[in-house]
Formats: C-alpha cells, structure tokens, sequence
C-alpha cells in the first residue's frame, strides 16, 4: 500500500508539473502607451509678428493696411501712383503689452544695425491714421496727412508737405535734428 501510495503521488506530482508546463504563457503586457506630446498651438504667420519686406506697390498697400503689419521695410525705391492710407493700431512686435506704434522703414541695415542703404519712396500723398506712426532713414517725396497722435520722423526727409488734420495730431509731432521737411508743417482742417 505504501508503494500505491507513493505511485498515486508521484502520479499527481508529475500530472500538476505537467499540467504547469502546458498552460498557454500570459500573454505579453501590452506596451506601455507613449506618454502625450504636447503640441504647441500654431504660432501667428510670421509676416504678421515680423517686418514686412516689400518692392512692389500693392504689397506695400496691404502692408501699411489695417491687416498689414507693425513695420514695414521697403527693399529699393519705390513708386506708387495713387494715394497711400496707412491704418489701424499696431503694437511693437504685434505685443499687445509693448507699445502701440507703427514704422515704416526706408533703410536697409546690416546685423549690426548699420544703415547699409537710404530708399525713396514716392507717392502724392500718404494718410496717417495709425497712432505713434514713424517714417524714418530714408526720403518721402510727396505730401503727409497726419490725422493720427505720435507722428514722427526719425532721420528722415520729408520732400512736400505735412498737413495736420487735428490739433491732437500736430500738437504731438516730432522730428529728431536730422529730419527735415522741405515744405509746410501746417494745420489743414
């Protein structure tokens, strides 16, 4: 009996170790998932963060528009054949929290800041509607309607005419000493 009971052991042992090897494996844990990439949320196009480069006389139209852009550089002489408006409230670099102004820049510089080039830009006449608006480092031949506060040159030549439309708008012009005007300066209601 002892040997019957020592077979149905060994009987059961190797049944249970056999029985252990043939079970399927658990299957693999799955991957743990990637962990979520933020993405950044789509940035302005560049043209409105950035100057507006421009050599031709509808793309500076629509950069010194309302959905134009904070500074527009021209890249050579330009004419233009009708009146100019330059319009709507721009901060510094489109930053609300900078300073609400506008430029247009009739100059080329190297990456030092150096002025490597002065342009002239011509038309019969430009509008200023946006506030603290700058012309500056190169010629404008052609009469200037400042209706806008905080107009200013900035080593700039004015050859024509600038005609305040308010008194708001004459009373805060400025120009620094190597701005000059070859016409009027004058209130013009």
């Amino acid at each position: 009996m002892k040997a019957k009971a020592m077979l149905l052991t060994l009987t059961m042992v190797t049944a249970l170790a056999v029985g252990c090897t043939q079970q399927p494996a658990p299957a693999p844990a799955p991957a743990p998932a990637p962990a979520p990439v933020e993405t950044p949320a789509p940035e302005t196009p560049e043209v409105v963060t950035t100057a507006s480069l421009v050599n031709e006389a509808a793309a500076f139209e629509k950069a010194i528009s309302k959905d134009g852009t904070w500074i527009i550089a021209i890249l050579g002489d330009l004419t233009v054949d009708k009146e100019l408006v330059m319009e709507g409230e721009f901060h510094d670099k489109n930053d609300a929290a900078k300073d609400l102004k506008r430029k247009i820049a009739l100059y080329a510089q190297d990456d030092k800041r150096n002025v490597t080039a002065r342009y002239t830009l011509t038309a019969p006449k430009l509008t200023i509607l946006s506030p603290n608006a700058t012309i500056q480092k190169g010629i404008f031949k052609g009469d200037i309607y400042v209706s806008a506060p905080g107009f200013n040159l900035v080593d700039q030549a004015v050859e024509g005419n600038i005609y305040f439309t308010t008194e708001e708008a004459q009373k805060s012009f400025t120009m620094d000493e190597t701005s000059k005007v070859t016409g009027v300066q004058e209130l013009k209601k």
